[in-house]
């Protein structure tokens, strides 16, 4: 071989490159990432400002209709029972989500702005996610309430008291941060490789992921299993709430009635099927039909994190008798007791 003069010091020009991680199916890249862009919705770049209109319209109804039930649940000491305090759950969380994705969606939409950084995807990840688990949860306790006041309505505040309540919303909450956590840190950990696209309209885990540049299966799997854990679990128990309260509302004699019960019942659940079909469906799709069109995806992503929190309100909240005409029980203070009991009974057939 050639030896090389002491005396000299050869700088190889790969000795010189920096550090590289090579990811699978791809060019060596950079793993240094503190920030990321977002594609929107992939494939219909084109259809960006149409898509926003409906987009737009369901967060703004999101931001009237839950606000307005909050000012109204509040303003009122007649709608401080179980039912309206879970009401008013839910519509915490559904404002907390849609601000969460929304605005920076329409950012994308109206003016081309796909730039987050990576603290701010993982933190818009991270409250998407647990939020959507806090929903699941508060879900399955409307489902219950409605079954104590259907079903035992004579025993209704000695069951749900305050405590009860406020014990139900914290296990909701410490279950979603128990469960999201370990996944955002997980993710946190990873290093990412560029170029740095997540294609999504929002930073969605899986999405996400695939910018890991080493083996991302454990994260793939314990998020899949938790989803699937949660819509399974808290969907079962909705269902078998349900099927109770439609059991009883059989016996009901009157057919008009059973006819309001079913419509009721009937609303709700589909509701709730636009909640947990759409979300599962697009983590699946991500997982397992690659082959599929990616706009389908985050389409159905995207439906299930807008079109329930701007529903909620209006099938929940208008449909519901004392919310719309709370003023029939605020005109005597003295009454407040009695339109505790009358708001139970009424709302064993109005829900």
């Amino acid at each position: 071989g050639i030896k090389l003069p002491s005396s000299e010091v050869y700088l190889l020009p790969h000795l010189m490159a920096p550090a590289v991680t090579t990811m699978p199916h791809s060019h060596p890249t950079n793993t240094s990432l503190s920030e990321l862009h977002l594609t929107g919705i992939p494939g219909l770049q084109q259809l960006h400002h149409w898509i926003s209109v409906p987009f737009c319209i369901m967060y703004l109804v999101t931001l009237a209709g839950n606000s307005t039930l909050l000012c109204v649940i509040k303003a009122d000491p007649c709608l401080h029972l179980p039912m309206f305090l879970f009401l008013s759950m839910l519509a915490v969380i559904d404002l907390v989500m849609s601000t969460s994705i929304t605005p920076k969606m329409l950012g994308i939409f109206w003016f081309h702005s796909t730039a987050i950084s990576l603290n701010a995807c993982l933190t818009q990840m991270y409250f998407v996610h647990a939020f959507s688990v806090m929903e699941s949860g508060v879900l399955v306790a409307m489902a219950f309430d409605r079954y104590v006041a259907i079903c035992n309505p004579l025993r209704y505040l000695s069951i749900l008291t305050s405590p009860v309540v406020a014990a139900i919303g914290l296990v909701t909450l410490l279950r979603a941060v128990v469960f999201m956590s370990p996944l955002t840190f997980q993710i946190h950990r990873l290093p990412l490789c560029s170029p740095a696209v997540v294609d999504h309209s929002y930073c969605e885990h899986m999405a996400v992921l695939k910018l890991a540049c080493r083996d991302a299966a454990f994260s793939n799997t314990y998020s899949l299993s938790i989803s699937t854990y949660v819509g399974s679990f808290d969907s079962l128990l909705i269902a078998l709430s349900y099927a109770l309260i439609l059991r009883a509302v059989l016996s009901l004699s009157s057919p008009q009635a059973r006819k309001k019960a079913f419509s009721t019942c009937s609303s709700h659940l589909c509701l709730i099927a636009l909640f947990y079909i759409p979300g599962l469906l697009s983590m699946y799709m991500e997982r397992y039909h690659q082959e599929l069109p990616p706009h389908i995806q985050v389409l159905l992503a995207d439906i299930y994190l807008l079109i329930p929190p701007a529903f909620n309100p209006l099938i929940y909240g208008i449909r519901t008798k004392p919310l719309r005409a709370p003023w029939n029980c605020s005109l005597c203070g003295a009454m407040f007791w009695i339109c505790n009991e009358s708001s139970i009974v009424d709302n064993t057939l109005m829900f």
